[in-house]
């Protein structure tokens, strides 16, 4: 499958991520969007990336500069788990797994597919720093190797006002689970 866009998919695309960009400056106070767009337009396969993230109900929006590395940091800004990306398993291993009602895909997949990574705990509380996400559903997070090797995985949401981290079988999947992910470019 080819990782580029259509020239209409690209400029509808650096459409809604700028006016999102402009609409949510509390998310990046200190960044201009002409050196955005300028890093997107050198990189085509980033862009895709960010159409896959958005075509997903992900909303990406920018939350951070890498200013050693120069990169700009998209995470998943959608209120809720993006909705084309909820009830997934876990990763490859746990889809395997599973010997009845596997689901469709998995988060880890998922991700890798989009040219995406997952958010890791870490992530995700500063993702959550920025406004109120997951209020009514959850999302996968990287697991660390120790917990996977042992079958679990882990997931977050935002309850009472707290971010929660927790565990569940990787093979488990839920309506109101997804994955949030994140793209630098």
């Amino acid at each position: 499958m080819a990782k580029e866009l259509s020239l209409e998919q690209k400029g509808e695309l650096l459409q809604v991520l700028k006016e999102r960009f402009e609409k949510n400056m509390h998310r990046h106070s200190e960044l201009e969007w002409i050196h955005i767009e300028a890093k997107l337009e050198a990189n085509p396969e980033k862009l895709w990336s960010l159409h896959e993230m958005e075509a997903t109900e992900g909303e990406p929006d920018v939350v951070a500069y890498d200013k050693e590395k120069d990169e700009y940091i998209f995470y998943d800004c959608s209120k809720e788990s993006p909705k084309g990306r909820r009830s997934i398993c876990y990763d490859r291993e746990a889809l395997e797994a599973r010997k009845k009602h596997k689901p469709e895909n998995s988060a880890m997949d998922m991700a890798t597919d989009m040219g995406i990574e997952m958010l890791t705990e870490e992530q995700y509380r500063e993702l959550q720093k920025l406004d109120e996400f997951d209020l009514k559903t959850s999302s996968w997070v990287h697991t660390p190797t120790d917990i996977r090797g042992r079958g679990g995985a882990l997931f977050c949401d935002r309850r009472y006002g707290h971010v929660f981290v927790y565990h569940n079988g990787a093979d488990s999947y839920y309506g109101a689970r997804g994955f949030r992910g994140s793209l630098r470019v």
